[in-house]
């Protein structure tokens, strides 16, 4: 069963199953005149969106409009639905440990709760020296 809509001679709109595509269509339950297919109408919702970014949110007292009801609320209220986007999809959580040092040999690469603090010193010096490299040899 192949579900269409349908309008009539007479301006009756409707839906109805045929067997198949090519099966004859059904005449107008409201008049009895013969109907023809018209396409279905598309129910296009909102465009899919991630909402606003952790990064984008506000951290401070002046960035929640020094502490403003309304914008409090407005703020709370897109922090829960990125709460609730993250719960069901998890890859767009980001890495959300608590980060421990962002200043001196880890502002290029922060240390994170749970980081090896030699393997990040390690890699971020491998990362300097293979910047510094091209320098050097175009010098």
């Amino acid at each position: 069963m192949v579900l269409h809509d349908f309008l009539c001679g007479t301006g009756h709109r409707f839906e109805a199953g045929v067997a198949s595509m090519t099966a004859p269509d059904p005449a107008c339950p409201a008049c009895g005149s013969a109907a023809r297919r018209r396409p279905s109408r598309l129910n296009m919702g909102g465009r899919a969106s991630t909402g606003v970014a952790r990064e984008q949110m506000p951290r401070s007292w002046e960035g929640v409009g020094r502490g403003d009801r309304e914008t409090v609320a407005h703020w709370r209220k897109l922090a829960g639905d990125r709460d609730r986007l993250e719960e069901k999809h998890p890859e767009l959580a980001g890495d959300r440990r608590p980060v421990l040092a962002h200043e001196g040999v880890f502002a290029s690469r922060p240390l994170r709760a749970g980081d090896d603090p030699a393997a990040v010193v390690a890699s971020v010096k491998a990362a300097e020296a293979a910047s510094a490299s091209p320098e050097r040899a175009a010098s």
